[in-house]
Formats: structure tokens, sequence, C-alpha cells
């Protein structure tokens, strides 16, 4: 039992751990509609020192969810590595918020730390920060990863290219494939997600982009995202398969409902880094992720919507991906109600992951019919570009036509790159000059008149 007065006249109690991250969360919609969040700012107030008090050791023999019944919880806890966390393991949790903060916690440090780290602990720290805190100690953890290029290094940008298209009509996709490369996008992964969920049309999509890949020997990856099983039917029939998708959450019984398992994944890491079509690196996964998930699959197990996503970071992390997303403001605003939700989230996110060592971009996005509008995005797209975020997400006008919601354009990716001075990956962005997309000083080209770009037009039709 845990009791906190902040007034002097009313003292607020917490049963168990479990509510006091839920009562010191940031205000959101999916927390109202769960039954988990704080009456008032007052009893708010009052979880948060409560949780400020509670030692990080606490959450290592503190279960959120049971061990036995759980196997998220089991490989958060058999995975951890204590002799990592003994450098913070004295500490509090508002102890622990002061350290990230200060000279101390270099990226070296945090780097070294990460796998000492539990989910929860991060989840908690967290809510005791501003936005400005969650950016500045985000900026200082980079997690590289790499496959036919390098993602996540300092002074760059990656951008997925989305080329939706709402039949998976191929002249569509060739055109916003096109529409991507012309404006630098694409270095993260070429990654589709198919209007069908089937192998055949899975195949389909991957021989398209990798047909252009190979012609011009563009140095990135292609992903269908399909679900895993999908893409293990695909890779028995020797499709060219780079990377395997798969959304992920943070408690078994929603995993289950996703119809995954720990085993399946595994399963499919294996059957991808077989086929060994990497060049300068062998991480093969791309996990997406976004609150609101679990609660949606009613599979929370009574953890608030920000705590039970940052498990979904755990199963990430096992797995060596080369990209993890939240899809931030995808689920809608019975989770995320407005702009204002949507940025604190997506700072949370995106701080919770690179902490445990998860190579984190954002899907800087929301649902038509949620209070935000394309300032808020932008907003978002520039604060997670200061905090370092390792990709953003490129589609054609900043709307997919076949998803209906709001994500970010190819032209916001240029923007962000513009104004911080951030460069794709670096062998793209030899590509992209040897191309004569960019010239030599990084910048777009007006005229592409070179011959491999008439080539890439050819391609696409559009010549």
């Amino acid at each position: 039992m845990h009791s906190a007065s902040v007034t002097g006249f009313n003292r607020f109690t917490f049963p168990d751990l479990k509510t006091v991250l839920a009562k010191a969360s940031p205000l959101r919609s999916g927390d109202l509609l769960a039954g988990l969040a704080a009456g008032s700012d007052e009893e708010r107030v009052a979880a948060r020192y409560t949780l400020a008090d509670i030692p990080l050791k606490r959450f290592l023999s503190e279960a959120l969810v049971p061990y036995e019944r759980d196997e998220v919880t089991r490989l958060i806890i058999d995975s951890h590595d204590y002799a990592a966390f003994l450098a913070v393991s004295s500490l509090t949790v508002g102890d622990f918020r002061n350290w990230l903060l200060s000279d101390e916690a270099t990226p070296a440090a945090l780097k070294a730390l990460a796998s000492g780290l539990t989910p929860e602990m991060v989840a908690a720290v967290s809510k005791l920060m501003r936005n400005q805190d969650l950016i500045a100690v985000a900026r200082k953890c980079r997690v590289v990863t790499s496959f036919r290029n390098t993602i996540g290094l300092e002074g760059h940008l990656g951008v997925r290219l989305q080329p939706n298209h709402p039949t998976d009509d191929p002249a569509g996709v060739a055109a916003s494939i096109l529409d991507g490369l012309m404006h630098g996008a694409g270095d993260a992964v070429i990654g589709i997600n198919p209007a069908t969920d089937s192998p055949d049309a899975m195949i389909e999509l991957l021989k398209l982009i990798d047909d252009v890949r190979e012609r011009l020997l563009i140095p990135t990856q292609s992903c269908v995202l399909s679900h895993v099983t999908t893409a293990i039917e695909a890779m028995n029939r020797n499709a060219p398969v780079d990377l395997v998708f798969q959304s992920i959450a943070g408690t078994q019984a929603a995993n289950d409902s996703f119809g995954i398992n720990l085993a399946i994944l595994a399963e499919a890491q294996q059957a991808a880094l077989s086929l060994n079509r990497g060049t300068v690196g062998k991480d093969v996964m791309y996990f997406e992720t976004g609150q609101g998930a679990a609660l949606s699959a009613d599979a929370h197990e009574g953890l608030d919507q920000q705590t039970v996503e940052t498990r979904a970071y755990a199963v990430a992390r096992a797995f060596s991906p080369l990209l993890v997303n939240t899809v931030v403001g995808f689920i809608g605003p019975e989770y995320l109600f407005d702009g204002k939700q949507i940025t604190r989230a997506g700072l949370e996110d995106h701080f919770c992951a690179k902490l445990l060592g998860v190579p984190m971009g954002v899907d800087v996005c929301y649902t038509n019919h949620a209070e935000a509008d394309q300032d808020d995005m932008d907003n978002l797209l520039t604060l997670l570009g200061v905090a370092g975020t390792n990709f953003v997400i490129g589609v054609p006008g900043a709307d997919d036509i076949m998803l209906n919601y709001q994500s970010t354009s190819f032209h916001d990716a240029m923007y962000l790159r513009s104004a911080l001075n951030l460069q794709p990956a670096p062998e793209f962005a030899a590509w992209l000059r040897k191309m004569e997309i960019f010239d030599q000083s990084g910048r777009t080209r007006p005229k592409l008149d070179s011959s491999l770009t008439q080539d890439l037009l050819a391609w696409s039709g559009a010549a």
C-alpha cells in the first residue's frame, strides 16, 4: 500500500505498483476509457510523488503481469542483465530521472545501461519527465542498425517510403516509389501495407520492389507489411524477403489476439537470416507498436496504455530489429484524444524505446476524426527530429489513401533534414548523388536529367 499527501488536506492511497503507474500517467483518453486514470490532477501529482520514491529494484520483485501466465513478463525477467543494472540499482525512480538528465548519463553510459533496464522502470521514469526531458535524454541514446545501409547514426534521419495503394495496383505503387526516391526517401525501407494479406499478393509486391532495387542498385531494403506467418510462407516459396514485419504488443494476451507468440517471431527471424540478403548487416526484423493496441484487444492486463506499450519494446529488443516504430496516432481518439496527447505519447514512446536500446522511429500521424491537424504533426515531427528519431514515414501528400489516415509526407521529411542538417543513411546518400537526384551538397536537383534517373522514370511508367 502506498499513500501520498499533496495539499495537506487530501491523502491518496494506491494499493499496488500497477495503480501508482496508472495514476501517475499524463491524462489520456485511453486510460479514462479503461477506468485507470487519476480522478483529478491532485491525485495525479500525488501518484507522481509516490512513484518518485519507489526504488528501481522494486520492479524486479513485483511483476505487473504474473510471470506464470505471461511470456512477455518471463522474457523481461529472464533476460534482465543485473550486472548492467548495478550502475543505477541504488536509485529511486526520482533519482533515476535526475541521473538521466545529468552529465553522467553520457551516450556510452546509456548504451551500457540499456540491457539492465526493464520496460516498467523506463515507463515509470518517463511519467516524471517533461517533454523537454524526454527529448534531452532520447537524443543521447543512439541505436545503430544495418541491412543494406546503416540506420540511426548521429546526424542522419531515415525515411520509410510508404507507397500504399488501395488495390495494390503496380503502376500506382511504382509511381509512389518514384515520387519518394526523387525526394530522397526510402533509406529506412520501402515498405508497403498490402491491400490483401495473402502470400500471392505479398510475393507480387516484393518482386515489384526488388526489381527496381536490383535494376538500379539501390542500397536499401524492402518490406511488405503482412502478418509474420504470411512472410514465413512467402520465404518458403523463395520470395525476395528482406525484412519480416509484425505488429506487436506488451502482453501475451494481446499478442495472442494478433496471432503471434515469441516462438513464431523467432522462427521468422531465423528464416530471414538464412536468406543472407543483407550486405552491410543482418538486422532482419521490423516491428510496429502503438499505445492503445492492448486495450483495444481487451488484453491490457489492467496496465495503463503507456506502460503496456513500453513492454512491447522488450519483445522488439529480443529480436535485434532493423526498424521499430510506434504508429502513434493511428489507433484513434478513443486512446489519444487530441494533438497534445498524441505529441506526448510520441515523445514517450521514442524515449522509452531508445533508453531500452531499441532502434525507434515514429509514424507521426492521426486519424481523420481525432482532434488534431497537420500543425500538430509538424510540431511533433520537429520535436522528434531534435530528439534523434531513427526514421519517420514518407507518404505521398501525407494522406494514406489505403489506410485512411494522415501521416507525414516526403516534403515533411525534406523539411526536417534541412532544418536540422540531417542526412539520409550514408550508403543511400551516396546513391542519391550518383543518381544525380541530390547534388554534391546534399540538396535535391531542380532538373532530373541523368541517364540513371531516366531509367527510373522508364521503369515506373512515368517516362
